[in-house]
């Protein structure tokens, strides 16, 4: 027999790495993150119903006043339970019970520097950040680089949308999250421009389920940071901006005060899609900044320029969408850029007042900038300046405007993360709501900032206008945001578009794709508490009146959402509840008619409607809709078939 000898150094050195092992599961036990130190660097892995979801990978970054990557030890761990409950104005749900199990690890460089590793895990839901406690006189801090990095199985495949060059695109306004995402990608793929991707990102760990990606609580204190390309050896790492951004002024690397702390990484995991669909995790570990200055609105707007376009920003056209908001019960009416120059401050004054009278508030949009890009479009200056944001927003409120839509960013440097706060900052002082388009996506922003409504961050629907290929691929797009871009954040897609044509007269250009019931529906499917409705007043009397009817009563603001079926870029089911009603809604971006059997038990002993499209006949271009009277069979289910680029509507 063989006898096997230990050396005491060996033996201590096991007994150290075993130390230095600590795990930190979900309430149900389901969701285990494991963290481990080897030759001074600390690393963290993922596992689902004992599955692997996220191979060992690293953690730490890299300071000009110390390497928080390598040589560290772990010199404290701490354990706690969190439990509170939260309500939230403008997300998917109205109130949220957050409960998580918290582990706090604290490392020491070589140099003693102290930085704490903050793992929460809720029972779908990972998050964790680096923080950084105030030893001696070291206050601040700049981060050269993130170690961090996400290793996914092999056999993964993708979701994801690539992160565009700096200073490219129309007017030099990219990057602005506005780029197409491929569905089912190999893992090892390179990104379209070499820059990596941007967050949310979406992957499918073969049979074993699913995990989601994205950071949250980044406001002016940090960088707003996106993943590299893929490789075999590190994975995905934690990517900060490039240097071109915002016409190449700023740093790339964000500074940080001590004690202070980085942005949350959050890792959403599942068997299935649900816990993607439903997740809650951008708003779970973040806290409001300020108090809201007035009880802010959620509601639906029409907006002239989406089908209009540049022309329509007159002051004739605008009286015709405030009657057409008016018409529809709707509680505002988004006057677009060049407002002004082709309708000018005097008449916006009238334009304001007359709104009123039809119980119509108005959203005003503006250029974001003055140096960061190109983008023409006026009113610029009133945004990129406090002294000249506070002068605009006296003027709005003297007016009773109650919303902004500020646009063309383009970056994700720390001075344009400030930008976008101290807008949303000065804008609640003056109770204005705000939108923001060419953007970057929001992280955490519904509950850090209670007058934020939503952003663009998006290819959205002003393509769908624009190009034979995104009226295309608008099925695809609808069908994959309810799992990725929509699932952390608000969406502002630009407007459920009724006109058949991409025109004015509703005769030329080319056609929609989608059918009515498509684009009723995405109203729902698409989630942001002040949503556009992109009728044209042609519609209301071109367009059948019970989809009108239903359009009037189409709800922003939800208490609840849950997942039912679907799949990325091919069709989504998904519920939402509005106080006590429920609306069931489909997408179907397949090319054949997709057949279902809908467990639908909030609909039991309820009478309900059926919203959806007849099947398309040969000499038939456009889909008629139909309105039924639904009925669940005995075991509580509906079966629906849902056409080619159509939808379903259950309420």
């Amino acid at each position: 027999m063989k006898k096997y000898f230990m050396t005491a150094a060996a033996l201590f050195a096991c007994i150290a790495a075993m130390a230095d092992t600590k795990t930190v599961s979900s309430p149900d036990g389901k969701l285990i993150v494991t963290i481990d130190s080897e030759d001074g660097k600390a690393f963290y892995s993922v596992k689902y119903n004992d599955k692997q979801m996220v191979e060992r990978s690293a953690l730490g970054l890299k300071a000009n006043i110390a390497d928080f990557s390598s040589g560290l030890t772990l010199r404290k761990a701490d354990e706690k339970r969190i439990d509170e409950n939260y309500t939230l104005r403008t997300a998917k749900a109205s109130a949220v019970h957050y409960v998580a199990n918290q582990l706090n690890l604290t490392y020491d460089t070589k140099q003693k520097h102290p930085m704490v590793v903050t793992f929460n895990v809720s029972n779908n839901d990972v998050a964790f950040r680096y923080s950084f406690p105030q030893v001696g006189e070291t206050s601040c801090m700049v981060v050269n680089s993130e170690e961090t990095s996400f290793r996914l199985p092999q056999h993964t495949t993708t979701f994801i949308c690539p992160q565009s060059e700096a200073m490219v695109g129309w007017k030099r306004t990219k990057p602005s999250y506005e780029e197409e995402y491929v569905a089912d990608a190999p893992i090892n793929v390179k990104s379209k421009f070499g820059q990596g991707y941007t967050f949310p990102c979406l992957f499918r760990v073969g049979e074993d389920g699913w995990v989601l990606i994205s950071e949250t609580g980044t406001n002016g204190q940090y960088v707003g940071c996106h993943l590299s390309d893929y490789t075999t050896e590190r994975g995905y790492q934690i990517a900060f901006p490039m240097p071109g951004e915002a016409n190449g002024i700023g740093s790339t690397t964000p500074g940080v005060s001590i004690p202070g702390d980085t942005p949350w990484r959050t890792i959403t995991v599942g068997e299935t899609l649900k816990p993607i669909v439903e997740t809650t995790v951008a708003y779970d570990v973040v806290k409001p900044l300020y108090e809201p200055s007035e009880d802010y609105k959620t509601g639906r707007y029409t907006w002239s320029w989406i089908v209009w376009q540049d022309n329509s920003v007159n002051y004739d056209d605008q009286i015709k969408f405030i009657d057409l908001a008016s018409a529809m019960g709707y509680e505002y009416c988004l006057v677009d850029g060049l407002w002004d120059k082709q309708i000018g401050r005097d008449r916006i004054e009238k334009l304001a007042a007359y709104a009123k009278t039809k119980n119509v508030n108005l959203l005003l949009w503006y250029n974001s900038n003055g140096y960061q890009n190109d983008a023409p479009q006026g009113p610029k200056g009133g945004m990129n300046t406090s002294i000249n944001r506070k002068r605009e927003m006296a003027w709005m409120k003297k007016m009773g405007v109650k919303g902004i839509k500020v646009d063309f960013f383009g970056g994700d440097k720390q001075q344009t993360m400030q930008l976008y706060e101290d807008i949303l900052s000065d804008a609640n002082d003056y109770g204005i709501q705000v939108i923001f388009h060419g953007c970057t996506l929001p992280r955490g922003w519904e509950r850090m900032y209670p007058n934020f409504i939503s952003s663009e961050a998006v290819l959205a629907s002003e393509n769908v206008i624009f190009t034979t290929h995104h009226a295309a691929q608008e099925p695809l797009e609808l069908t994959m945001h309810p799992f990725c871009r929509n699932a952390v954040a608000s969406m502002d897609w630009g407007g459920t578009i009724m006109n058949k044509y991409m025109s004015q007269d509703n005769k030329s250009r080319h056609a929609r794709q989608t059918t009515d019931i498509f684009e009723m529906a995405s109203g729902i499917v698409n989630q942001a508490a002040v949503q556009c409705v992109a009728m044209c007043p042609n519609n209301l009397t071109d367009i059948p009146q019970f989809e009108i009817d239903w359009l009037k009563q189409m709800p922003t603001k939800w208490d609840e959402t849950r997942f039912i079926d679907g799949y990325p870029g091919k069709y989504i089911i998904m519920a939402r509840r509005s106080g006590d009603k429920w609306y069931v809604v489909g997408l179907n971006a397949l090319k054949e008619p997709l057949k279902l059997t809908l467990d639908l038990p909030m609909f039991a002993g309820k009478q309900f409607t059926v919203y959806c499209d007849k099947p398309l006949k040969k000499d038939q271009k456009f889909a008629e809709a139909e309105m039924k009277p639904g009925k669940l069979n005995k075991k509580g289910q509906l079966k629906v078939e849902i056409q080619p680029n159509g939808g379903l509507i259950i309420n």
